[in-house]
């Protein structure tokens, strides 16, 4: 058997509070396995992804990163991009560490006064329809917003709504691997979100870095500032300071580390 450095890191906690923000498991390869067994690796953890690094030998980043839920691999993953910066940058001094992703370019997590900045590529988004799945996330929905990427903006007028939503996930994930992120402006934060991906096997999600980087262009203009704050209303909560720069979404969050080993995979 061959051991593997394995980390189950809470990101974008509420606080400093472990168990809150969202799961992601890190581990690091020396080389990259076969997909299928990345994908039942991420299947065993179970958890909404797990990030896999192995060390970049171009001069792009210090790594490159994939990552897997337990369904399938994704293409922009921002909780487990920020749990694997916190893994890369808690034992050491260096202030940022770069990964380069397949499908997403490179990505940088930066130490800050408030935890982590995470730079991910802004997500615009254009008015559309999406009748199938607004009837069955159901409430009084207000606007539509949709990119290319599928990622799929609700716009719902305040927060009890996005709150008391009941969506049809079963119904929701025969439309594919959609995410539909439902939004309204926030009481104790500037904005709230809940988000589900049940196509991609993640029903509802803990706190979601890629809709961030959907609902910052989205929030920064309507609010008419570049800078506010959001919380993700799921089960566990999970929160961010989110500022729009240029063409990056600026996400800032803190970690904890909830457990630190070894991985056990034949070698």
């Amino acid at each position: 058997m061959k051991d593997y450095p394995y980390w189950h890191i809470d990101a974008f906690t509420l606080g400093d509070a472990p168990l809150t923000g969202n799961q992601a498991a890190v581990m690091v390869l020396d080389h990259w396995l076969s997909d299928d067994w990345l994908a039942r690796i991420a299947a065993e953890n179970n958890f909404a992804e797990t990030a896999f690094l192995v060390p970049d030998t171009s001069d792009a980043a210090d790594w490159e990163l994939r990552w897997f839920t337990p369904a399938t691999e994704v293409r922009l993953c921002g909780h487990a991009t920020l749990a694997s910066g916190h893994a890369m940058l808690a034992a050491g001094d260096a202030a940022e560490v770069r990964f380069r992703t397949r499908q997403a370019g490179v990505l940088s997590v930066r130490r800050c006064a408030d935890g982590y900045d995470l730079a991910l590529p802004a997500i615009p988004t254009v008015p559309g329809d999406f009748d199938d799945a607004v009837a069955l996330l159901g409430g009084d929905m207000l606007r539509v917003y949709l990119s290319e990427h599928r990622y799929a903006l609700f716009v719902f007028a305040d927060e009890a709504a996005v709150r008391a939503l009941r969506p049809d996930l079963r119904a929701l994930a025969a439309l594919g691997d959609w995410q539909f992120i439902c939004t309204a402006p926030g009481g104790a934060t500037d904005v709230v979100s809940r988000v589900f991906v049940p196509g991609a096997g993640v029903d509802e999600d803990s706190f979601t870095g890629s809709a961030h980087a959907v609902l910052t262009p989205y929030w920064a203009e309507r609010l008419g500032r570049a800078r506010f704050s959001a919380l993700q209303a799921s089960q566990r909560g999970g929160e961010a300071l989110c500022r729009l720069d240029g063409d990056r979404a600026i996400l800032t969050g803190r970690c904890a580390t909830v457990v630190a080993g070894t991985f056990r995979l034949p070698g």
